[in-house]
């Protein structure tokens, strides 16, 4: 597999920033309005996660909730094969535990059950604590880069790594796929694996940068585009081995790791072309509008 040395990654990037601006605007949207999906990890509430024999039926449930003072609106049933799931909105107190176990036990008694409580200032503080963790990440990135290279490679990277955090964030938001504490984690995963991938590229450029001649625009155009050209196999062979392992762990993994496969595997997908056509047409943009010095007289 090869790429032409003369494809135009410049000039194809304008489509991808289309498409990300078109995600962004879509994403800030749903979040307005709709916020994001919160599993008990971020809300105030009790969530509790039956393992079933045979099953059962929201009908079936309905009336023991019932009895226990708690209104339809105050507690969703998901019921499935072999599991049930009720998530409730107040935290669940220890006699309507036991009621729960033991009437849900009369219907099976071979169920068992795992309670999940968060507390309002507990959520509060979770959801505090991954901004924080996000925040921290992104200015650690932007001192190394900007140590190491210049202000323009270290702006771009920042750019390109949030990014593909926001992209990952608008999809569960749209979807309003579950955000939980894994989803945290998948998204400093993915910018780990983005700023990675786009370093390599921007290291390229450098090294090419010091050996070449870029008196106009269109040789910074050719820069960029050979750079790139030189690291993409990398790029896209690293970007399919992990988004492979990614995948086939949310098909085949348990469901408590199944939002942070999932995030991973949208987060790659958004990550393999950031870096070529988002972090790389984003510096060249920023470094042709450099003002040149002109040559002293000797």
């Amino acid at each position: 597999m090869s790429f032409k040395k003369n494809l135009d990654y410049i000039h194809l990037s304008k489509y991808f920033y289309t498409l990300s601006i078109v995600l962004t605007i879509a994403g800030l949207i749903c979040l307005a309005f709709f916020g994001l999906n919160y599993s008990v990890d971020f809300k105030a509430g009790s969530n509790v996660d039956i393992s079933l024999s045979k099953p059962l039926t929201a009908d079936q449930v309905r009336p023991i909730l019932k009895n226990m003072g708690i209104e339809e609106d105050e507690a969703t049933i998901s019921p499935g094969q072999d599991r049930m799931n009720i998530r409730f909105t107040q935290v669940l107190s220890e006699e309507n535990d036991a009621k729960l176990r033991t009437e849900i036990t009369k219907l099976d008694d071979k169920a068992s059950f795992e309670v999940n409580t968060v507390d309002p200032e507990m959520a509060k503080e979770l959801a505090r604590n991954a901004i924080y963790a996000v925040l921290i990440s992104c200015i650690g990135i932007i001192i190394y880069v900007g140590i190491r290279f210049e202000w323009r490679f270290a702006v771009a990277a920042i750019i390109a790594l949030l990014h593909d955090a926001f992209m990952v964030i608008s999809v569960f938001s749209i979807f309003r796929l579950e955000v939980d504490l894994t989803f945290i984690v998948a998204v400093l995963t993915i910018i780990g694996y983005s700023i990675n991938d786009t370093i390599v590229i921007f290291d390229r450029i450098r090294e090419n940068l010091r050996f070449a001649k870029t008196k106009t625009r269109q040789d910074l155009i050719n820069l960029v585009n050979l750079s790139v050209s030189q690291t993409i196999m990398r790029s896209l062979y690293t970007a399919l081995t992990v988004f492979v392992a990614a995948f086939f762990l949310f098909l085949l993994g348990g469901e408590s790791i199944r939002m942070f496969s999932l995030a991973m595997v949208i987060g790659l997908l958004f990550g393999a072309y950031s870096s070529i056509f988002i972090a790389s047409p984003l510096w060249f943009l920023l470094k042709s509008k450099q003002k040149h010095k002109p040559a002293k007289a000797s």
